[in-house]
């Protein structure tokens, strides 16, 4: 081995010039050469300025203490030595603290709840809807008017809407009174979704919903994904190449969204429901106009094949079904 070698050398020459001339550091002389220790390392003596197992315990029952609980170790540190006592040092009650694991908070915290992810399913026009407020811009700075909006998941529906000039759960409770009378909802057959805005989870909303048998749900705490319809929406609103940057009065919002309501509900071509608008989807006029896209598309077909690569054609067919944050697919263990 090159340690033997080493020695050898090293018995004439010296350690010195026997590493150089071997082209070998000493340091890895020296760690090779040593015997190999059995067992676990030897536990590090401790230091004679090292606080004594008395005196570790005392430090952290009074950081744990009624007093100082809810202090931290720089706090409890200069209060003492305010107070003419000296314990130890900051630094040394964090290692006590992180010694009992204890350097995380100490206070008692609240607990949260844990919300369920919403998981709703739409099959057909006014079994989910989902509602919202946004706000439209006044005519001076700070100013904003309230835009509630109703919609159908389904058929992407606007069932109802209303600008205000405040947020109110009274105003909510009116809107939604007004859209279930109109599309003739009856008990236990709609569920209307919401996030946790005070108008949403107010008790005059909740005990109207629960008078006209709907049941209420909404999104979890923060989590803007739980109510995407409502926001792609609003999105369709505030991209209209004709939306103002800022409204000159609550009257000039009304009629704008008076306009905008009757052409995103008649003339607006949905992506998500293949393109239909949605006032074909909510009142059952798609089936009919999915037939005639369909002989469309035949003619086309017939006069002009070849320029049909795949085959005959066929129209896009509004989904069987929506959800609001679909199961998972468990994948399936190995």
């Amino acid at each position: 081995m090159i340690s033997t070698a080493v020695n050898e050398l090293a018995s004439v020459v010296g350690t010195r010039a026997a590493c150089a001339a071997l082209a070998i550091s000493r340091a890895t002389h020296y760690r090779r050469d040593r015997e190999p220790r059995l067992g676990p390392p030897a536990p590090r003596p401790s230091p004679p300025r090292a606080l004594s197992a008395i005196e570790r315990t005392s430090v952290l029952d009074l950081l744990n203490g009624e007093r100082f609980v809810d202090a931290s170790p720089a706090q409890t540190y200069a209060t003492l030595l305010d107070e003419g006592e000296y314990l130890a040092s900051e630094r040394t009650m964090y290692r006590i603290l992180s010694s009992a694991g204890e350097v995380r908070e100490r206070r008692h915290q609240r607990c949260h709840p844990v919300y369920a992810k919403p998981e709703l399913l739409a099959v057909g026009p006014n079994q989910l809807w989902s509602w919202d407020i946004t706000k439209l811009r006044g005519p001076a700075k700070w100013t904003y008017f309230q835009l509630y909006v109703i919609l159908d998941v389904y058929s992407r529906y606007v069932t109802g809407w209303m600008v205000a000039t405040r947020e109110s759960a009274a105003l909510a409770e009116r809107l939604i009174a007004d859209s279930a009378r109109k599309q003739g909802i009856v008990a236990d057959s709609l569920t209307i979704h919401a996030d946790r805005g005070t108008s949403m989870t107010s008790k005059p909303v909740a005990l109207l919903l629960a008078d006209l048998g709907i049941v209420k749900s909404h999104s979890r705490p923060h989590v803007s994904n739980d109510n995407p319809y409502s926001e792609a929406g609003f999105k369709t609103l505030k991209y209209r190449p004709d939306f103002p940057a800022r409204f000159g009065s609550i009257e000039d919002a009304r009629a704008f969204c008076q306009a905008f309501f009757a052409w995103y509900n008649n003339a607006h071509r949905h992506s998500g429901i293949a393109l239909f608008t949605p006032a074909d989807v909510h009142y059952g006029r798609s089936d009919e106009l999915l037939v005639a896209r369909a002989g469309v598309l035949a003619g086309a077909y017939a006069a002009h094949p070849e320029r049909f690569v795949k085959g005959l054609p066929t129209p896009r067919e509004v989904p069987s079904m929506v959800w609001i944050n679909p199961p998972s697919k468990e994948v399936p263990l190995a």
